[in-house]
């Protein structure tokens, strides 16, 4: 039965009582109470990650590139903003909706979705993998004399966690988690070019590129571009964040939105502009791709640098999985007919980063195999007797 209720804009709400309550269970569309700050903080978790740890090392294209990127990104950002809303009546709050009025219902759907989910899912294998790393380099920093612990046991302790914080509904509830990590990006962002200041410029510090080549120029060149343009990567869910707050005719949502955008871009500027310039300074072309590694000292403060990143990337994980838990729970609840439910949401969630753990042994493991095949490759004797081959890592 359609009961006909008013909505805070005023307007008609026809949707069953059915639909109201899916609606309301689904993470995008479950909280729509944010301030501005949250789009804030929501925008710095999203968008300053470890990458900016590697920028000290893309200096090579120099700080114009850096800015140049820094206004590029804000102004699409603003475009995501004021499309949010450009249909009167209407709240473009996920990416695809937005493909399907420009493409079309079904056209749409096929060009954003898997883009969107490549993008999204790569980002959560890629903070597991670093989030595993950061947690290692910090265990190996405290304890220099402990057992030695393999990469994926680091990998599965910050899996762990996301086995509880994956449990949380929608965006909102993950505000404070969210907060906690804009906060450490700002923080181990700090330490980064507070350390290198510190430190200061290595003796006969070079600051042109390492490579003699023309080809030994270039390459490095696009893999310095591929490095900040990872750094800004924030706006796969700017649409999302967007949703997660009040709209009215007379106070559309783009306007608290573009305010949190702001200080948010304040934020990221005062974290990538310094860690980029004083890093490259301070180690020139010798530097790390990531400067934690070049700032080996003091060994306390390092180590409290790689667990702010740990923490950051535990925020930034359920940023970026949030929409795919909505793609997934809005194909059980209306395409599926599932009841939605708590255990629902277990079990979907769950399998989800039980999928990243597939996703690292479908890929790890031939790379192990390939390794072990050229290895052996190299020693093995054709011709000599029945084919024998010698191991060069055995005993």
């Amino acid at each position: 039965m359609y009961r006909k209720l008013r909505n805070k804009s005023g307007k008609l709400d026809e949707r069953s009582a059915e639909q109201r309550a899916i609606d309301d269970w689904i993470p995008i569309s479950s909280s729509r109470n944010a301030k501005w700050w949250f789009s804030a903080f929501h925008n710095v978790t999203a968008m300053v990650g470890a990458g900016v740890l590697s920028f000290p090392y893309a200096m090579g294209p120099g700080v114009t590139v850096l800015v140049m990127s820094w206004i590029i990104t804000l102004y699409t950002l603003w475009q995501m903003v004021e499309m949010h809303e450009m249909v009167p009546g209407k709240r473009f709050d996920r990416y695809h909706e937005l493909g399907q009025h420009a493409f079309g219902e079904k056209l749409g759907l096929w060009i954003i979705v898997p883009q969107q989910l490549i993008v999204e899912v790569g980002v959560n294998i890629v903070y597991m993998i670093t989030g595993g790393h950061s947690l290692k380099k910090f265990h190996e920093s405290v304890c220099k004399d402990c057992k030695n612990i393999t990469l994926i046991h680091f990998i599965i302790i910050f899996a762990s966690v996301h086995f509880v914080l994956s449990q949380l509904p929608n965006f909102h509830s993950v505000s404070g988690v969210s907060l906690a990590a804009a906060i450490m990006s700002l923080c181990y962002s700090t330490i980064a070019w507070g350390a290198s200041v510190d430190k200061g410029a290595v003796d006969n510090v070079q600051y042109g590129y390492k490579g003699k080549s023309t080809a030994g120029t270039i390459l490095p060149f696009f893999s310095a571009l591929g490095n900040i343009a990872f750094g800004y990567a924030g706006h796969n869910v700017v649409l999302e964040i967007q949703s997660t707050m009040p709209s009215t005719p007379q106070k559309p949502s783009k306007g608290p939105m573009w305010r949190g955008v702001i200080v948010a871009y304040i934020i990221v500027a005062l974290c990538y502009f310094p860690v980029a310039i004083i890093g490259y300074w301070a180690f020139g072309n010798t530097v790390d791709d990531n400067i934690l590694i070049s700032l080996d000292k003091p060994k306390w403060l390092i180590a409290m640098a790689n667990m702010f990143v740990v923490i950051h990337l535990v925020g930034s994980y359920q940023l970026y999985a949030m929409p795919v838990f909505d793609m997934i729970e809005t194909v059980l609840v209306k395409k599926l007919r599932f009841k939605p439910s708590w255990y629902l949401r277990f079990v979907a969630r769950n399998t989800y980063i039980c999928i990243i753990f597939g996703v690292l042994l479908m890929v790890v493991a031939p790379i192990g195999g390939l390794r072990g095949i050229i290895i052996k490759a190299k020693h093995y004797k054709f011709y000599s007797g029945a084919g024998t081959q010698s191991d060069p890592e055995a005993g």
